[in-house]
């Protein structure tokens, strides 16, 4: 010990421990490494965990020349400088034919040097081509995964929205049982008032005011059809849908979410009031039908028309239809006995019987059983002469077209008629105020003598909208009951029109349709046909029409293209082709149309 005291105190070994006390762990790895071995090392080392987990892959390449091929390769021209090598076809042989004849050890040297050069380039190549095939089978395997979650994720979006059509139905009955109870107690208090007149005039003075209850009285029926119990006393509910279904907007345009039969032949009349909500469809058989069509379920048979319907309209839970027998009915399809679980159809819920309405099952629906829509009609509108060819409502303004020419104006809140207005003086009129001659525009087409006299019509408070058999298009003020102006430039009947606040979209039988500009009463756009038009709609993006084909005739006015959508091409290679479409009806990109065969398709649009 007194050996290494001694030898501590030196200072030169001081000095040494103290700089060795101050210099870091890196310094003194550099101190005993070269730097191209802290480098060899550094590159070399894989920890543990990484060798454990090492992935499996059929690649027959290793990662080095995977890293080798993916730099591009450099020449030298002699010059010093390296230029990127391009193999074009043929090599540029005449570029490269060698300068030394052939036989001599360079000329050997020299082959053998480029038949390495092309072996390898041949082998990068290879690697290349291996890993873009690699690429290409982990992005497939990718989007088929993407492809299974989209579908799981459509399948919760379609149960949230049963669920959420479900819960809507619940809170219509118990906002109509909350309703009754009020009107239970209002009835209760309004006796107990009149109690008192009541033991006055017990001598049996039966038209003393206290005999009956006013809110009892007022909900006697009417004993006259065309003037029975107004809508303001009938107090219905105009149910609006809490949430809006979106599923089908996931689908690509073109898909069909449904196929139907709904009758056993042509239909007359159809219309629906959301996307997987309530269609009502009528037939050449007379019958009126409702269905849920997110289940494809036929719900109940609107009875009370004694002919066939012609045309109808849902708005809300309010349903309007004209029918032949020169009648209008009111409905009101909240008030219908339907159990969209399916246990009022006498059987109980399962699985296959609460699919999604894009399941489309092969089985046809149950019929619904016999009074589930007793409580829906509201009253009869009685004065037309002769059958209901078209009819529109919004709010409490109904107005509809009939064969006896005449359009007539209805009050919905007291269930009578207000106004009558004569198409053919009204057509006298303009040609008297113009040059005179026939009182009637002869469009001289075959088809106009079975042509419906009033088309179609569209009301929008006192606007009113009118395409009648001689091809014109009135616009009239309800105000004053006369045309504000006429829109000439179909040579056939018009058969059906909508319009929003600036363009106005009218259909024919001269196979054309046309927009026109209600600001200046011209024309802004037309498009031609091979067959008659028959039916037409247009919502934000698309105008659909049926034009006498298979298929659904679809113009996106965003992307100015026109296409085809329907059974006529889904269903092509089939022996027997589908039925010509003879109405179709859409919104929010959500079509149904129906054929004459009764089916009633339902696609997205």
């Amino acid at each position: 010990m007194s050996e290494v005291s001694r030898q501590l105190r030196k200072p030169a070994l001081q000095r040494g421990v103290f700089a060795m006390a101050r210099t870091t762990p890196t310094d003194l790895v550099r101190s005993r490494l070269s730097t191209t071995e802290i480098h060899s090392r550094a590159l070399a080392y894989v920890p543990d965990e990484l060798l454990k987990n090492i992935p499996e892959t059929d690649n027959s390449y290793s990662l080095f020349q995977g890293f080798q091929a993916s730099f591009p390769e450099f020449t030298d021209d002699g010059s010093g400088k390296k230029h990127r090598r391009r193999v074009s076809r043929g090599r540029r042989l005449l570029e490269e034919r060698p300068t030394t004849p052939d036989g001599t050890p360079e000329s050997v040297m020299r082959i053998k040097k480029e038949k390495t050069n092309m072996m390898h380039q041949l082998e990068m190549l290879g690697i290349r081509k291996n890993m873009a095939s690699a690429e290409i089978r982990e992005i497939d395997a990718k989007l088929e995964n993407l492809v299974g979650m989209r579908k799981i994720i459509l399948e919760r979006l379609a149960n949230l929205e049963k669920e959420e059509a479900l819960l809507e139905h619940e809170i219509v009955d118990v906002e109509g049982r909350l309703e009754e109870a009020q009107d239970l107690v209002a009835e209760a208090q309004s006796v107990a008032l009149q109690t008192p007149n009541k033991s006055e005039d017990a001598s049996g003075d039966e038209s003393a005011p206290g005999f009956m209850s006013q809110s009892i009285y007022e909900k006697l029926p009417s004993g006259n059809s065309g003037t029975s119990t107004p809508l303001s006393k009938r107090k219905p509910r105009s149910i609006r849908k809490k949430s809006t279904p979106i599923l089908h907007e996931h689908f690509k345009p073109g898909s069909m979410i449904r196929s139907m039969r709904t009758h056993q032949d042509s239909i007359t009349a159809l219309d629906f009031d959301a996307p997987f909500g309530l269609m009502v469809t009528a037939g050449v058989d007379d019958s009126v039908k409702v269905w849920d069509l997110n289940a494809g379920r036929c719900i109940g048979l609107l009875e009370g028309h004694t002919a066939s319907v012609r045309t109808l309209q849902v708005e809300d839970n309010f349903l309007a239809t004209g029918s032949a027998d020169a009648t209008i009915r009111l409905w009101d399809l909240s008030k219908a006995h339907y159990d969209p679980q399916g246990s009022s159809f006498g059987k109980e819920s399962d699985s296959d019987d609460d699919g999604i309405a894009f399941e489309n099952p092969d089985d046809l629906p149950v019929d619904p059983p016999a009074g589930s829509m007793s409580d829906c009609p509201l009253f009869t509108l009685q004065a037309h002469l002769d059958e209901i060819t078209a009819l529109h409502f919004r709010g409490n303004v109904l107005v509809s077209g009939s064969a006896d020419k005449t359009l007539r104006q209805w009050d919905l809140e007291k269930g009578r008629c207000v106004q009558t207005l004569d198409v053919m003086w009204a057509a006298a009129q303009a040609t008297a105020l113009s040059s005179g001659g026939d009182t009637w525009r002869q469009t001289n087409r075959p088809s106009d003598s079975s042509a419906d006299f009033v088309g179609a019509l569209q009301v929008f408070e006192s606007a009113l909208a009118c395409g009648t058999a001689d091809g014109m298009v009135r616009l009239w003020d309800l105000r004053s009951g006369q045309v504000h102006r006429s829109l000439v430039g179909h040579t056939g009947p018009v058969t059906c029109l909508q319009f929003d606040d600036v363009h106005l979209v009218t259909g024919s039988l001269d196979r054309s349709i046309r927009i026109w500009d209600l600001r200046t009463g011209s024309i802004y756009d037309a498009y031609a046909y091979d067959n008659p038009i028959t039916s037409m709609m247009f919502d934000q993006r698309r105008i659909v029409s049926a034009a006498g084909e298979d298929v659904v005739k679809v113009y996106d006015k965003v992307e100015g293209r026109h296409w085809d959508c329907g059974a006529g091409i889904t269903e092509a290679d089939e022996a027997k082709s589908p039925a010509i479409v003879e109405h179709v009806r859409i919104r929010d990109g959500y079509m149904v149309e129906g054929r004459r065969d009764g089916i009633v398709g339902v696609w997205t649009c």
